[in-house]
């Protein structure tokens, strides 16, 4: 499957601090992964692409650290 990572609406992880550091954004729009890119290099990045289950194994564990 490709998809045009241009057109997805993309939002800020809200862990992301607001001065420009570490900034992750996700893009919700697809149903089964989900996309993730450096918020600081935009459309021109590379972008990684998790399936859905695992992201969400991934957040949990990461709210269970925090």
């Amino acid at each position: 499957m490709r998809a045009d990572v241009n057109a997805l609406s993309w939002r800020k992880s809200s862990y992301s601090n607001g001065e420009g550091g570490d900034c992750v954004e996700v893009s919700d729009d697809l149903l089964d992964v989900v996309p993730v890119r450096d918020s600081k290099q935009g459309g021109a990045g590379p972008v990684l692409v998790f399936p859905a289950v695992v992201w969400s194994s991934f957040i949990l564990d990461v709210k269970a650290q925090a």
